[in-house]
């Protein structure tokens, strides 16, 4: 596999593999920039069909995440990392120790956090072998724990403007919104403030959206139309094969 060729890549300052034989960990963190501060993006687990696939995902997120962290004015670069494997059935306590432990290896230079397919639980257990970890539980009030609710109130806030730039209008009175995937976010989503000012409906794809949280793999994607026929979708980024042919894409905040 030759990187630097790479459609993602992008002058990304260091890429790493990290495999534990005991508990069968294959990881990669990508580190975009350190410009601004260390690197910082959450990790995410999933079953990529080849080490090709998960490369150019976590060199894709990475670089996100240097645009994220840049424009919200945080003194941090962007990173990221990707476990392959199966959420469902292949996360350990030790698995995400020895995670931490090659996140501790960089010294500072990258910080994980919770993602697709983690949780603050999984953070916890990297905190057990790194500091450079965030996304832990916390307090009412204090920073951390679990992103869903946040990344919920940003899907809101850009359903807002799509309405305003498409229709031009402040309020959502009259129109409907359909949510494709009711997993970490699209829960959250649906019982959020708002709602209930706007039609909202869980709709079922052919990758099984609308399950609930335990299949959140399906392809998330907001579609909105108004009552006198508007209509437009808003959606994420390229979308995954799974095991009956449907397309699907890993959801998530970054």
């Amino acid at each position: 596999m030759e990187i630097f060729n790479l459609r993602e890549f992008d002058g990304h300052e260091l890429v790493v593999f990290g495999h534990d034989a005991g508990t069968g960990l294959r990881a990669i963190i990508a580190i975009h920039s350190t410009t601004l501060g260390p690197a910082a993006g959450g990790c995410r687990m999933w079953p990529y069909a080849t080490t090709a696939e998960a490369v150019a995902d976590v060199l894709r997120l990475s670089r996100g995440m240097s645009y994220k962290n840049a424009m919200a004015e945080l003194p941090l670069g962007g990173g990221k990392a990707v476990i392959i494997g199966d959420s469902r059935k292949g996360k350990t306590a030790e698995l995400f120790e020895a995670f931490g432990r090659i996140v501790d290896s960089l010294g500072g230079r990258y910080i994980t956090a919770e993602d697709v397919g983690t949780t603050t639980a999984d953070m916890a257990n990297v905190a057990h072998t790194t500091r450079f970890v965030a996304g832990l539980g916390a307090a009412p009030g204090q920073a951390g724990g679990d992103p869903g609710p946040k990344t919920a109130l940003g899907v809101y806030l850009g359903i807002k403007a799509a309405v305003k730039f498409r229709l031009g209008r402040t309020d959502l009175k009259g129109v409907r919104v359909a949510i494709q995937g009711l997993g970490g976010v699209g829960q959250h989503r649906r019982r959020a403030p708002g709602c209930g000012r706007a039609g909202t409906r869980a709709v079922r794809g052919a990758s099984g959206a609308g399950r609930g949280a335990a299949h959140s793999r399906c392809r998330c994607a907001l579609a909105l139309r108004t009552r006198g026929g508007a209509q437009f979708a808003v959606h994420s980024a390229p979308a995954r094969t799974n095991r009956r042919g449907s397309r699907e894409q890993p959801a998530g905040a970054g």
